[in-house]
């Protein structure tokens, strides 16, 4: 007995050693393996459908359904983190040469304003422009040059780059040709019971494809409606800003109007009546529309997180993780949960069962007592 409680306590070190080890070699490149493995999930319905095309054929589906990645996600993302690059790098530089000048825009809004408002603002010590504009130009530089020298780091980090996505597309291939044997074979080595296991890995394929599928999409369809009105109305750097706005658009009671609502207060303050309105009104109505209509059919209400949950899952992920943390952040808030509930109804199951037979409760019920026999597995007889 002795030896076998030495051994089974031995295996299960070991077994958390080489884990730890295997993650260990992993992390260098958890970004391909992250990424890989949620386009899988997500993609897999239609491998599914090619499958079913080409006579059980998994390597040629996996491989038509990777091709067909490649050009609806991909190379899209691709070609629009090389403009926005672009773009950061103009604008850092307007602001460098004091081109852009945000002290002056803010003066003219200032000016613009009623009494009660600036003295209002005056309180807040808003009214000091050298202040603010020191402020907001050394966050717009931070901003600007972190995307300009982007483009450096990219240039000397190609070989480490092209390594990541090369394993990110090796792996996302064979995860959709043998993606469900892979997942039976992790199912079976889940320690726990299949309810749990059931549960847990439903809430976690749920989560990951309404992060991505559903507000990820969301996201871009607003940026791209607000990236295109900025440039309807002449604004420099639509795409920049749209890109800002499809970012804030993850983030529940945030949302893109902290973009185009000040730059509508602007164009109100200098005057520009009609910008102001056309903004306003295709901000609240068309970009603040997509989401009410969008969300509930790609998401599902059934699967959205509380907002205040997404909120700071969201920004914990971001400061965790980086970018990835847009998914990880909700993932594992959502995983929490789930994991809390089945605890909590595990509990009041254990509750009711250890309850004894016969037991006799007394409830009053206005002015008669009502006596009600409890046996295991039987309800309440008359």
């Amino acid at each position: 007995m002795f030896n076998e409680n030495l051994e089974n306590k031995s295996f299960l070190l070991l077994l958390a050693l080489v884990s730890v080890a295997f993650v260990m070699i992993m992390l260098p490149f958890y970004g391909a393996v992250f990424w890989g493995t949620i386009l899988a999930i997500i993609f897999q319905p239609m491998q599914r459908g090619f499958e079913a095309r080409f006579n059980q054929r998994r390597g040629l589906a996996a491989t038509v359904t990777l091709l067909i990645i490649l050009v609806i996600v991909i190379l899209p993302v691709s070609l629009l983190a090389g403009a926005l690059v672009q773009e950061g790098t103009n604008v850092y530089q307007r602001i460098s040469t004091g081109s852009l000048d945000f002290g002056s825009y803010l003066e003219q809004v200032i000016n613009a304003l009623p009494s009660f408002a600036r003295e209002l603002l005056e309180r807040f010590g808003l009214t000091d422009v050298a202040g603010v504009q020191e402020r907001i130009s050394e966050g717009a530089m931070a901003g600007s040059q972190f995307l300009a020298t982007k483009a450096f780091s990219i240039g000397q980090n190609t070989f480490q780059f092209l390594i990541g996505f090369a394993i990110m597309l090796y792996l996302l291939f064979f995860l959709l040709r043998d993606g469900r044997q892979v997942a039976a074979r992790v199912r079976r080595a889940i320690p726990l019971g299949e309810v749990y296991k059931q549960h847990l890995l439903s809430k976690f394929t749920t989560v990951v494809k309404a992060t991505v599928k559903g507000n990820i999409a969301v996201a871009a369809i607003q940026g791209a409606l607000g990236g295109f009105i900025f440039w309807v109305l002449g604004l420099q750097g639509a795409l920049l800003w749209g890109v800002l706005m499809a970012v804030l658009s993850l983030l529940p009671a945030v949302g893109a109007s902290l973009i185009w609502g000040p730059v509508a207060i602007y164009f109100l303050a200098t005057g520009a009546i009609w910008q102001a309105a056309v903004l306003t009104a295709f901000g609240a109505v068309v970009i603040g529309l997509a989401d009410n209509v969008l969300r509930p059919i790609l998401v599902g209400k059934d699967t959205k997180l509380p907002d205040y949950v997404v909120l700071i899952s969201t920004l914990g992920g971001l400061a965790l993780f980086g970018l990835n943390g847009f998914v990880i952040g909700p993932l594992i808030a959502a995983l929490f949960i789930a994991a809390w509930s089945l605890y909590a109804e595990a509990r009041e199951e254990h509750e009711v069962v250890a309850v004894p037979a016969e037991e006799v409760l007394q409830e009053p019920l206005g002015e008669e007592v009502v006596v009600v026999e409890v046996e295991q597995g039987k309800g309440p007889e008359g």
